[in-house]
Formats: C-alpha cells, structure tokens, sequence
C-alpha cells in the first residue's frame, strides 16, 4: 500500500477578470427581481466560490486536453485502457481526483495502483481586505447585469432578465492541498499547476461564452513559497501532456 509523505499546500489570490456567476439556484422568481442570483454564504450573505466548482472544471479541462473526455468522469475503464496503450495523463487525472466509490469493482487493486484521491479543495471566500474595502466605501460585494435577446428578424430585444455576478476585481483566497504518497513523482504537482493555468485560460462559473468568468491566480505560493515565477512559466498545452 502508498505511504503518505507529505501535503502540498497551493495558496493563491484568485482575481476576477470578468464578472463571475456561479449560481445558486433559485427556488422562485419574483416579479421586477433577478432571474440568476449567485452563491453566497448563508449568513454573511457575501459570495464565494465553492471548491467544487473549481474541482469540476479543472477536471473537465484536464480530461478534455487528454482526449478521453466523455459525458461522465473518467472511471475504471478508462484507467485500465489508459494502462494498455501507455496513457499516463489520464492515470494522473484518476491519481489526483479519483475514482467514484460504485465504479470502483476492485478496491485493492485501485488503492494499490492509483492510491487514494490526492486533492482537496475549499470553498474560497473574499479576502477580508478586498471585502472591508468594499464594505467601507458603501459599493457593493455584487452587480446585477442586464441582458436581453435580439430577435434577428425584426430587430427587437425580447425577454429581458437580470443577472447577479461577482464584479471584475473581485479577490477570493484560494486553497488546494495535495497528498504526496511514496510512489509519487514531480509530475502530479506540475499537472495541477497546469490545470490552474487551464482554467486561467478558460472561464469559472456560467455564460463563459459570453465573456464571464475569467479569472487568474495571483501571488500563488507552494507551501508558503512564493512560486509566481514559476507558475507563470508553466504551459497550459506542453508538448509532452499525454505522453510524459
């Protein structure tokens, strides 16, 4: 069985670039109200990005640069074909997120092979300067956009709705850990570096095709290291990234 040596802390400022909308899901809509309102602490009221949503589209990057996206993660299949035809980005995605618990049909040898999920997210909330700021100077933690359809034939904006989002500027702390077992190398570090960058290159949260949702990571450290620079020489898109 993998030994557990160490935990990696990754820490970081995530800035937002575009106004950002990770939904809440509204139970109801009132009249004159916003359609679309975003996720917010239940009793600060103020909003924050839940480490799931940062799991789900790293891992959705990370499996699309792969090539063996498909509707439902990657499972045990996929590891085992990747073992057959010598795939091992995808043995690192399982490595680091894993494998759900009921496609899992032998756990020994998924622990012995793969070992247990390597990462752990947390929700991230504003920074407490940025917040009080904000706070202090009566502006608001949220806007409300907007938007309407054009009907192409006649010209007319149709169906109007209002949209909450996290204004650009926005500071949330963010922070991932990372398990380092025995069998471990360099590599699962630098593929979640390079997930990181993927997402800076993409979009955070709904309606990234309409310009939400940039975002970048500023001032990130590794175990309290500053490692800006070396995070901003990673490449999203190595020459290597299914083959190393």
């Amino acid at each position: 069985m993998p030994k557990l040596n160490n935990i990696t802390s990754i820490e970081a400022t995530l800035e937002v670039v575009t106004g950002l909308r990770i939904g809440a899901g509204d139970s109801e809509i009132h009249i004159g109200g916003v359609d679309n309102s975003v996720i917010k602490h239940p009793i600060t009221g103020s909003p924050y990005i839940p480490g799931s949503s940062l799991k789900g589209k790293m891992r959705s990057l990370l499996e699309w640069r792969s090539g063996a996206v498909r509707e439902t993660p990657l499972g045990t299949k996929d590891f085992e074909r990747a073992a057959d035809v010598q795939k091992p980005e995808i043995r690192r995605i399982l490595q680091l997120f894993g494998i759900g618990g009921g496609d899992a049909k032998d756990v020994e040898y998924l622990v012995s092979e793969l070992g247990p999920t390597r990462l752990a997210f947390w929700d991230c909330p504003l920074e407490e300067d940025w917040e009080r700021e904000v706070r202090d100077n009566n502006q608001l933690l949220i806007e409300v956009k907007s938007e309407n359809l054009i009907n192409r034939i006649s010209g007319v904006a149709e169906h109007p709705r209002n949209t909450e989002r996290v204004p650009a500027g926005a500071k949330f702390v963010f922070r991932l850990y990372l398990k380092e077992f025995d069998s471990d190398g360099e590599d699962l570090l630098e593929t979640v570096l390079q997930g990181l960058k993927l997402i800076e290159h993409d979009s955070l949260g709904g309606s990234g095709s309409r310009g939400y949702g940039k975002v970048k990571f500023v001032d990130l450290k590794i175990n309290g290291k500053d490692e800006t620079e070396r995070f901003q020489k990673v490449e999203a898109f190595p020459a290597n990234a299914s083959a190393a």
